[in-house]
């Protein structure tokens, strides 16, 4: 009987304590098999995007480097520390940033960075509130809404140079624009109303780009979200800032950032409706494009890189700031999704 009793014992010991010694080994498969997985889906995520991140490395890496390193660089003849007549590229370094920035040429940068600056602010704040006003009409149903949608896009599919045009002439001394108003505007001279009117060459194109990506997002909210804040006895304008400008924002923050980034690298409109080398209207990118044109490609080099670099802050600045972090948050929005599935299992 004791002997009975002591295999007994022996034999539920094991057994008790066999059931979490075997769910440890377990646990611990299938945390090295969830690692595993996720691995796995890093790498098979990093090879399928390799082919797109070389051919951007390609297309945007080596441009800019090369382009920075020709900005150390400066072209034609010049004098060595001796004296000696030196002719080719010579290695300058930072020389012509340094020139850019509090040199002879300080004066027509800070000028083209003004006008540049001045076009993207004011041109796009007007064009965002142009552009929503356009799709709200779009957005409606009423007869001819089609015909309304393609009159509006019309703008933004004339090319720029073919715009510049059209308003060249409207601007013109004995053009529509002075016919309307009964004076004897200089629209396309240099000053004030050149910025006038590039500001409204710039907004009238443009705007139905804005409007365009506005409207894709008006078209995705549900039409029940509008019948429950009616029957709740919200108006039109408590709709519009409770409702539509919240869950459109997303689609309204990439095409501002669209178009500012666009605004930033201003050239074809002010080259042809007032000219270049006019001091009013000179952006960033006309003047790199005129000093490349002088065979001055170490300078036009430079300038570009200061831009690049402007318009990447500006990028930065707007993603953070302003919340078009769209990337981060379908990121959160997943890692909230796995947390709760986690909870729930657990």
């Amino acid at each position: 009987m004791t002997g009975t009793r002591d295999n007994g014992t022996h034999n539920e010991k094991p057994s008790a304590a066999g059931t979490p010694a075997a769910g440890a080994p377990r646990g611990r498969r299938g945390g090295r098999r969830g690692e595993g997985d996720v691995q796995g889906t890093r790498r098979l995520a990093a090879l399928l995007l390799s082919p797109t991140l070389l051919v951007l490395a390609l297309v945007i890496g080596y441009p800019v480097l090369a382009g920075f390193r020709e900005s150390l660089y400066a072209r034609g003849e010049g004098l060595d520390d001796q004296g000696f007549v030196v002719e080719g590229d010579r290695f300058v370094g930072l020389g012509n940033y340094t020139a850019i920035f509090q040199g002879d040429r300080a004066e027509a940068f800070w000028n083209a960075f003004g006008n540049t600056t001045f076009f993207t602010v004011t041109t796009v704040a007007l064009e965002t509130v142009i552009g929503v006003a356009m799709a709200l009409i779009m957005h409606q149903m009423f007869r001819g809404r089609s015909l309304v949608r393609a009159s509006i896009l019309v703008p933004w599919a004339i090319p720029t140079a073919i715009s510049g045009l059209l308003w060249r002439w409207i601007f013109q001394a004995d053009g529509a624009a002075n016919a309307v108003l009964r004076e004897q505007i200089l629209w396309t001279a240099d000053g004030f109303p050149a910025k006038t009117a590039i500001v409204i060459a710039e907004v009238w194109k443009t705007s139905p780009f804005i409007g365009l990506l506005v409207l894709a997002g008006l078209q995705m909210i549900p039409r029940d979200v509008y019948e429950a804040a009616r029957v709740d006895g919200a108006g039109p304008v408590q709709r519009f800032w409770r409702i539509t400008l919240p869950l459109v924002k997303p689609a309204l923050l990439v095409a501002v950032l669209f178009r500012m980034l666009d605004a930033l690298r201003m050239f074809d409109l002010p080259a042809v409706l007032i000219g270049v080398n006019q001091k009013s209207v000179e952006t960033l990118t006309m003047i790199a494009w005129f000093e490349a044109s002088n065979l001055r490609y170490g300078s036009a080099a430079a300038y570009a890189t200061v831009l690049f670099l402007y318009i990447a802050l500006i990028a930065y600045l707007f993603v953070k700031l302003l919340g078009a972090d769209i990337i981060g948050e379908a990121r959160r929005h997943a890692g909230r999704g796995r947390g709760g599935r986690k909870r729930v299992t657990a």
